[in-house]
């Protein structure tokens, strides 16, 4: 892995422990040599991830729309930030730039950036891993709710294994290079209406 794409909160969260967390996984890149790609901000946890990368010596790469710029919560320490137009574009950018996916804690945009790339490997469009930094159990409930779709037939078994959940960003990373796809139709019942 040379990249890794990384989403997570604007906002530093109520927790130190988060911040915590997202700083180690800074560093535990760096000293992989992998580098980090992200949604450019310089703001919340995103802004603690660029910062920690940089301090380590590493490559923090930055994709953000015109319109988040224009807030100024673009970094502009980055070792590279590719300016879009749409959040479309910068998902899309992101997805190509990336190896792997990891969500740290993080509100309703991340959920739906990181659901949408395990979308794309459950469909087959990309055979990445996909990985969940489950800090102080704040993904828990997700976990579960991924479960209960297992349960409830709304997910196949081996789906539900295109998430990677660890509680450290050294297990998360091990976890993630040892990581292999699994093709699976997406359907439990393609011929039941």
């Amino acid at each position: 892995m040379r990249r890794i794409c990384v989403f997570c909160g604007s906002s530093p969260g109520s927790r130190a422990e988060y911040r915590a967390a997202t700083e180690e996984l800074g560093a535990e890149l760096v000293r992989r040599s992998i580098g980090l790609v992200y949604g450019g901000g310089n703001v919340g946890l995103m802004g603690v991830l660029a910062d920690a990368v940089l301090k380590a010596g590493g490559e923090a790469v930055g994709v953000i729309p015109e319109n988040l710029m224009a807030r100024e919560v673009g970094h502009n320490g980055l070792t590279k930030l590719h300016v879009v137009h749409s959040m479309h574009e910068r998902k899309a950018l992101m997805a190509d730039l990336s190896d792997a996916f990891i969500a740290l804690p993080g509100g309703f945009g991340t959920l739906e950036e990181f659901c949408e790339v395990l979308t794309w490997a459950q469909l087959g469009l990309h055979a990445k891993p996909c990985g969940i930094l489950n800090v102080l159990g704040y993904y828990s409930p997700l976990l579960a709710m991924f479960d209960h779709a297992v349960k409830e037939r709304f997910l196949k078994q081996e789906n539900r294994r295109l998430v990677v959940a660890r509680e450290s960003a050294t297990e998360l990373l091990r976890a993630l290079e040892q990581w292999r796809p699994a093709l699976v139709e997406k359907w439990l019942d393609r011929e039941t209406r």
